[in-house]
């Protein structure tokens, strides 16, 4: 069951507590690119130690692991952590840097895009029986008071498990760069997320997904200016090759 959160403007009665993220006009529940992008760089950078660390005494910024080991054994304290902003790190160079921190001299493009991901199966969803609220089940937890036994229990929505959705990322290459090396950052964030969890929860066993590439596609820009169609690329990992297309189904 995934739950990546939204807003409602109304409390109903037998509502959620909390409730899912749904497109306005088709009130489908989606996956906000947002949302996806995020936690692949977050599983990336931690995975490559490529991260932002401010002390406390300071606010100096750190980028090397390294040094940030040195100064922690000297007494310092660590203040937060947050997205890599080193020009030279791979996942500055696949996410990007926010523009408020870039250096002028050396600006550092993003790659990667990645859109909103629209429900693929709402017809199978529909025709759930079990079902709680419009394509999605809530799901009863309860919190226990340690030392009073008391139960307080929340409602939370859910896409239920079984939901297909349309995934869409652009990997955007500029001179110099290795293609198949920049897709095979791509792929190490699809199966850092296939590994853990999109959404909330995760830890109580929300949000486990998986990816299925139908196609991948190239466009140059030469392509763009003689208004060419795209061609298709055959190097997509076993893993992640469409089971689905492989029994013509």
């Amino acid at each position: 069951g995934l739950h990546i959160g939204g807003s409602s403007t109304e409390m109903s009665i037998g509502g959620a507590d909390s409730v899912v993220v749904r497109d306005p006009i088709t009130n489908h529940p989606y996956i906000p690119g947002s949302s996806l992008r995020g936690k692949m760089r977050s599983l990336f950078e931690k995975a490559r130690k490529e991260l932002t660390f401010v002390m406390k005494n300071n606010n100096e910024k750190l980028t090397d692991i390294n040094e940030l080991e040195k100064r922690l054994q000297n007494g310092e304290k660590l203040k937060s952590c947050g997205p890599s902003t080193d020009p030279n790190a791979i996942a500055s160079k696949l996410f990007g840097v926010s523009v408020d921190v870039q250096k002028e001299e050396s600006p550092i493009p993003q790659r990667l895009i990645v859109r909103d991901a629209r429900l693929r199966n709402p017809e199978a969803l529909e025709k759930a029986k079990n079902t709680d609220m419009p394509l999605t089940e809530v799901k009863t937890e309860v919190n226990i008071d340690r030392i009073t036994s008391k139960a307080n229990p929340r409602q939370i929505e859910r896409v239920p498990a079984g939901a297909k959705f349309k995934f869409e990322f652009i990997l955007n290459l500029y001179d110099g760069d290795n293609r198949n090396d920049y897709l095979n950052y791509l792929y190490q964030c699809m199966s850092l997320l296939e590994d853990d969890y999109l959404g909330g929860h995760g830890a109580r066993g929300y949000g486990k997904v998986s990816f299925c590439i139908e196609k991948i596609e190239v466009m140059t820009a030469d392509d763009y200016q003689k208004n060419q169609p795209p061609k298709p690329l055959n190097n997509i990992p076993d893993k992640f090759i469409c089971k689905c297309n492989k029994n013509n189904q």
